[in-house]
C-alpha cells in the first residue's frame, strides 16, 4: 500500500443486490431465543422486540432509501498512513463559512448526521443566519463503515481515540482547513476530547455531548453535590448496571464479534443502546435503528468497531487535563455530566447548556436542538 499517496477520490454507495438478498435471507431463517420471563427489556432485548423489528426490516425497511440520501451528499475516500478514510464533505455557499467535523457514536455512523447537514451548511434556509454557516466534514471512523479494511498503524501502536483524532486532524488539513471545530457524541466525544488536549493550530474548539469525567475517590471531590449531581451518579450506576456491552467490548472483543459478524438480529440486540436499553426514553425510531444495523452489517465492521474499547482501557495513557477550547450540551436522557469533575479533567469549558428532552443519539432525535446549541457554541464575538 502505497502510504504517500494523498489523492481524494469520489466515493458512492452500492451495496450488491447479493448482499442484501443474502441478509434478507438470514433475516427470513432467524432462531428466536426463547422469550425470557415477562419478555422485558430487565434481561436484555426482548423476544417480541426483536420479532417486531425483524418483521419491519424484512417486509418494509428499504435500504436502498438509506443509500440514496447518503448518495445525495458527495462522499469521498483518502489514505492517511496506510488507512483508508471515508468522509461525507458538503461545502456552503457561503462566503464566511467555518469548517466543522462531526464526529459519530458507537453504535452509530454517518448516518447519526444526516438531518443537520442541511440547516449547518445552509442555515438562512433553516431559520438561520448567514454568519452561522459551516462547511461539514462527516467522516467515519476508521474501524467503521466504509472506513475499512482497519490497517493497523505501521508504528506498531493501535487504534485509540488519540490515534483516531490525528488522522481526523490530518483530514481537516488535507481538506484545506487551516481552521475548523468539531462536534460529537459517545465516540465522537471521546475523540472531539482528544482534539481539544491536541488544540492543533486554528482549531475553534470541541462541541461534546459528554465530558466522560467519573469520580476518583478522592477526599471531598463530592462537597457540595445536590440531588441534581447525586442523581447523575445513579444515572450512571443504571448505565453501568445494563451497558455489558462495555466489558464485553473491552476484554473479549473478538468473541463477540464473531457472533454480530454472522447474525444480523444478533447484531440488533446487541445494539440496545440505539433504544436506551429499553427504559422507555428513546426518541430514535425503529427505522433508524434498522439503518444503523444494517450498516453495520454491509459493511462487516462489528469487531473493528468493538475493538476500541479493549485498544483504550490498555493504552497506557496518563489522564491530562485538556486546554482547549469546548463547549457542552447535555440532553436529559444521556449520560450525565457533572460539571465539577469535568471542570477538574478540562480547564477551558467556555459553554455549557442543558435540555429537556432528547438523549445519547440527539443529532437523530433532536437535530434542531443540536444544531442550535451548536450555533451558539461557535458564534463569532
Amino acid at each position: 500500500m502505497n502510504t504517500n499517496d494523498t489523492s481524494i477520490r469520489p466515493f458512492r454507495v452500492d451495496i450488491p443486490q447479493a448482499d442484501l438478498d443474502d441478509l434478507n435471507d438470514r433475516l427470513a431463517r432467524t432462531r428466536f431465543a426463547p422469550a425470557a420471563p415477562g419478555d422485558s427489556w430487565d434481561y436484555g432485548t426482548p423476544e417480541s422486540y426483536l420479532r417486531e423489528s425483524v418483521e419491519q426490516w424484512r417486509d418494509d425497511f428499504d435500504w436502498r432509501a438509506v443509500e440514496q440520501r447518503l448518495n445525495a451528499f458527495p462522499q469521498f475516500l483518502t489514505e492517511i498512513d496506510g488507512q483508508t478514510v471515508h468522509f461525507l464533505h458538503v461545502r456552503s455557499a457561503e462566503p464566511g463559512a467555518r469548517a466543522l467535523l462531526l464526529t459519530h457514536t458507537y453504535p452509530g455512523s454517518v448516518l447519526d448526521f444526516l438531518d443537520m447537514i442541511g440547516p449547518l451548511t445552509d442555515p438562512v434556509a433553516h431559520g438561520g443566519s448567514a454568519e452561522d454557516a459551516f462547511h461539514v466534514v462527516v467522516p467515519s471512523i476508521p474501524g467503521f463503515g466504509f472506513s475499512t479494511p482497519l490497517v493497523e498503524p505501521a508504528d506498531g501502536g493501535s487504534w485509540t481515540m488519540d490515534r483516531a483524532a490525528r488522522t481526523l486532524d490530518a483530514l481537516m488539513r488535507r481538506l484545506g482547513y487551516e481552521s475548523y471545530g468539531t462536534h460529537g457524541s459517545d465516540a465522537g466525544a471521546m475523540i472531539g476530547r482528544e482534539l481539544a488536549v491536541l488544540d492543533p493550530e486554528g482549531f475553534l474548539g470541541a462541541h461534546l455531548l459528554q465530558l466522560f469525567s467519573f469520580p476518583t475517590g478522592a477526599d471531598g471531590e463530592m462537597d457540595g453535590f445536590g440531588p441534581k449531581e447525586f442523581a447523575a451518579l445513579e444515572h450512571l450506576q443504571w448505565f453501568q448496571s445494563v451497558g455489558a456491552y462495555n466489558m464485553m467490548n473491552g476484554s473479549r472483543p473478538q468473541t463477540i464479534a464473531a457472533a454480530l459478524s454472522d447474525s444480523p438480529v444478533g447484531q440488533l440486540a446487541y445494539n440496545e443502546l440505539f433504544e436506551s436499553f429499553g427504559n422507555g426514553t428513546s426518541l430514535v425510531s425503529r427505522e433508524q435503528v434498522l439503518a444503523q444495523v444494517t450498516l453495520y452489517w454491509l459493511t462487516n465492521t462489528s469487531a473493528t468497531s468493538a475493538r476500541y474499547h479493549y485498544t483504550e482501557a490498555r493504552s497506557g495513557a496518563e489522564p491530562v487535563v485538556s486546554q482547549g477550547r469546548i463547549g457542552v450540551a447535555v440532553f436529559a436522557d444521556d449520560f450525565k455530566t457533572i460539571r465539577a469533575f469535568a471542570e477538574r479533567d478540562n480547564a477551558n469549558i467556555q459553554h455549557w447548556a442543558e435540555y429537556p428532552t432528547g438523549g445519547h443519539y440527539a443529532a437523530m432525535e433532536v437535530p434542531d436542538q443540536l444544531v442550535a446549541d451548536i450555533r451558539t457554541f461557535f458564534a463569532r464575538p
